[in-house]
């Protein structure tokens, strides 16, 4: 028999299988049926290589779908078929659907009708008599499988065996996971700085409250919105990037979401009164919190699973170290020149900066990745029935809005132990937060200092911060560790808010026990140190546990994180400075002191008790130990 040449979709040059061949460790070639020799193009189809059942068992696949990756992308049905899609490396670079069938992955259903739209999408029409039958064909399918893409959950529609998923090749070099890792931490040096640019825009102005009051004659609460509407904006933003970040990737979501925000710094500083301001700061904080929401994908995107854990606790130090530079470079600014335009013109120099550097940074969202791949398989062989998992179920962006939308506040009202964990975090971020505006008041009435001076005790808070950052390198060598003995829990996660409860609590009690004249204003300072500490090794820990508690729908349930985190960080600064004067310096730091230090009960508990917890007041137990069980 006559040897076929088949396309390595991923290597220029073709290779000959033998149609003959018996050997089963050879992956399968895709022979087209004679009525699909010819496209609508009148080229003849290219024969693809593709995936074996024993292939894929070699390479560890069961008829068991694992668990999707954090950032496995949204679709229209609640299981997929082949989750590994994204993460898995393979030959050929294809896996049909039939094979997965015959391995037992029969979760999920994917309509014929589906891959005729797409065949048509990348198809001439011929004439209009061809027009008709296509219609004609597609409204009989529809007939039996209800809808383009299915009814959710419907498992019984027939699946369209000749549909190939499109993976990463062996040693693909466009795979984020192989790029050199100096590269991949490049990347997240620079991304986890990104972070820093959001968090310092919203605090800047917090260094120059006295020209925003004297520019427009306003009262200081109101120059405090400038503030808080920014981190409002927060809370917004992330339910229109994370859909653009999903649909079309991380890199065209930064592109356009920090250009804009650079542009709005521009009516920031030349607003002609108040309201033109606040309006111009909540549109930054929409843009900007592209910053806060994507950053942790994109370099979870560039490292697996087992080792993302020291690149994440970078983003985890960037939102908190981030605010503390505005007051410390904006002080200087306000004091010097007494312009409140130039504390803007200076944030939008920086976010231009990293509006380039985030630009260029390659896209490393691998669904988006593998369809741009699909589509370019597509267009070279001829076969429309090419795609990833997502392409072929379907996901409209509406679907991907409700789900952005509607299932982080339903996880708000029905989930108490992420409420609870969520509650502990915007506590940490409010309480930063409320520096901003009890260090004003203690070393600006105390000891008559000026907002130059005042930005330098934020200094403690940004060692603290890093001394964190660097601890929890150790913390993940602990967890590691671990996981080598026993299966993981979340609840091994608390490890470092168990440690970093305490110091954020102390530092509260040393503020308010040294708010004394007589006392050297070292004293105060120092509770920076503390509460830096203390403050990213929670964040740290409980950012880890809530993923893990909510692996299937961790995205929902960090954007439950963000809400509620923005909330009340733009609600602090509103009533700190009233609550200073109405209690005094002590008794202001004390109060918040109490409640800190009744929150240090809430990693020991979840520790002891975290399963049971999440057994009993949660709707649904999503975590990842219940899931492998």
């Amino acid at each position: 028999m006559s040897e076929l040449h088949s396309v390595n979709s991923f290597n220029s040059q073709e290779t000959s299988l033998s149609l003959a061949s018996d050997e089963e460790d050879q992956p399968q070639q895709y022979i087209p049926s004679e009525n699909d020799q010819n496209n609508n193009n009148g080229g003849k189809l290219k024969l693809v290589r593709t995936e074996t059942v024993k292939t894929l068992s070699d390479m560890g696949m069961t008829s068991r779908a694992p668990i999707p990756d954090v950032n496995a992308p949204q679709t229209s049905r609640k299981t997929s078929i082949f989750p590994e899609e994204y993460t898995m490396e393979t030959e050929t670079g294809l896996v049909p659907v039939v094979t997965l069938q015959s391995m037992g992955r029969t979760a999920t259903s994917i309509s014929r009708t589906r891959t005729r739209q797409m065949d048509r999408s990348i198809s001439i029409r011929s004439s209009n008599s061809n027009d008709k039958d296509e219609l004609d064909d597609e409204q009989n399918d529809m007939g039996e499988s209800g809808s383009i893409s299915g009814e959710e959950g419907d498992e019984d529609a027939h699946l369209d065996p000749e549909i190939e998923f499109v993976t990463f090749v062996t040693n693909d070099p466009e795979n984020p996971h192989n790029w050199p890792i100096w590269v991949r931490w490049s990347y997240t040096v620079l991304l986890s700085t990104l972070v820093v640019c959001v968090a310092y825009g919203s605090a800047c102005i917090t260094g120059g409250l006295g020209t925003v009051r004297d520019q427009y004659h306003v009262s200081m609460e109101a120059a405090i919105l400038s503030c808080s509407l920014m981190v409002i904006g927060f809370a917004v933003g992330p339910l229109l990037w994370s859909p653009v970040s999903d649909l079309f990737g991380r890199r065209v979501a930064y592109f356009t979401s920090m250009g804009l925000y650079t542009i709005f710094n521009i009516p920031c500083a030349l607003s002609p009164n108040l309201g033109g301001l606040l309006v111009c700061r909540f549109i930054c904080g929409v843009f900007a919190s592209s910053g806060l929401c994507l950053v942790g994908g994109s370099i979870a995107d560039m490292f697996p699973s087992a080792t993302r854990g020291k690149a994440i606790a970078f983003f985890a130090w960037s939102p908190y170290a981030g605010p503390c530079i505005g007051p410390l470079v904006n002080g200087f600014i306000s004091v010097s020149t007494g312009r409140m335009d130039l504390i803007f013109w200076v944030n939008m120099a920086f976010a231009g900066v990293m509006w380039i550097v985030a630009s260029l940074i390659p896209e490393t969202y691998a669904p988006v990745i593998l369809k741009k791949r699909a589509v370019k398989l597509r267009k070279e062989t001829g076969n429309p029935k090419i795609m990833t998992e997502q392409e072929a179920q379907g996901m409209s962006f509406n679907e991907i809005m409700r789900t952005c939308l509607l299932r982080p506040l339903l996880f708000a009202v029905t989930e108490p132990v992420l409420v609870a964990t969520c509650f502990y975090v915007c506590l940490i971020y409010s309480l930063l937060y409320a520096f901003f505006f009890a260090f004003p008041v203690i070393f600006g009435e105390l000891y008559g200092w000026k907002d130059n001076l005042i930005g330098l005790m934020f200094i403690p808070i940004l060692i603290g911060a890093t001394f964190a950052l660097a601890f929890t390198f150790w913390c993940e060598s602990k967890y590691l560790a671990m996981t080598q003995r026993r299966r993981a829990t979340p609840e091994d996660r608390l490890l470092g808010a168990m440690i970093g409860a305490p110091f954020a609590a102390i530092a509260l009690w040393i503020l308010g026990a040294t708010a004394l004249k007589k006392v050297i204003w070292v004293g105060p300072a120092s509770s920076g140190l503390c509460f830096g500490f203390g403050m990213v090794l929670i964040y740290y820990s409980l950012n880890n546990y809530i993923i893990d508690c909510y692996v299937q729908y961790a995205s929902s349930a960090l954007a439950t994180k963000v809400f509620l985190r923005s909330a009340g960080g733009a609600a602090f600064p509103l009533f700190t400075i009233q609550m200073y004067h109405k209690l005094n310096l002590h008794w202001g730091s004390y109060l918040l002191g109490f409640i800190s230090t009744a929150m240090i009960a809430l990693p020991f508990a979840f520790a002891y008790w975290g399963k049971s917890l999440r057994h009993k007041l949660s709707k649904k137990d999503y975590s990842i130990d219940t899931i492998d069980a």
